[in-house]
């Protein structure tokens, strides 16, 4: 394949997944109304049985309730954020939350929901100590809004010996 030709195959598929990424975003965007939508959630929620294991409860309905915490205090998080950064988390989230773009981003397989947190620390591992700046910048993006969401809770702070505020 020659130079050009090589060019020419390399933009037309650039402007083809453009394409279908923006026909994506507009058909299920992450954020709606300031709060994540339920694939968005499935995607931080899968986040954070990775990023705070063993800070979570270990199973069962006080697992899934703290979960469903989390992802309220990270809806609020959202909120507090600039409108430029709430709109790169709505556009993370939104890609995060398609089966194609999750895989090409993250090269996790499986559906968030389905997969194990082995599955899902090697993918953030992977992502950690990638090559390329743009999956860091994800797994930097998706750590950084799991630890504020869950440690903007003052009961988790024991967990990291944090004994909080000092009175003045």
């Amino acid at each position: 394949m020659q130079r050009r030709q090589l060019l020419r195959v390399g933009a037309a598929t650039a402007l083809v997944l453009g394409a279908a990424g923006a026909g994506v975003a507009l058909l299920q965007p992450g954020v709606v109304g300031g709060r994540f939508t339920p694939p968005a959630r499935a995607v931080f929620a899968a986040v954070a049985t990775a990023v705070l294991d063993g800070l979570l409860p270990a199973a069962g309905a006080a697992r899934a309730a703290a979960l469903q915490a989390h992802l309220d205090r990270l809806d609020a998080t959202l909120t507090g954020l600039p409108p430029a950064l709430q709109s790169e988390v709505t556009e993370l989230a939104t890609l995060l939350a398609t089966a194609p773009t999750r895989l090409a981003l993250t090269g996790l397989l499986p559906a968030w929901h389905e997969a194990t947190p082995d599955q899902l620390q090697a993918m953030l591992q992977a992502l950690r100590t990638s090559s390329l700046s743009l999956r860091q910048q994800v797994y930097h993006a998706l750590r950084d809004l799991t630890n504020a969401a869950w440690f903007a809770d003052a009961a988790a702070w024991s967990a990291i010996g944090y004994p909080g505020q000092r009175a003045v």
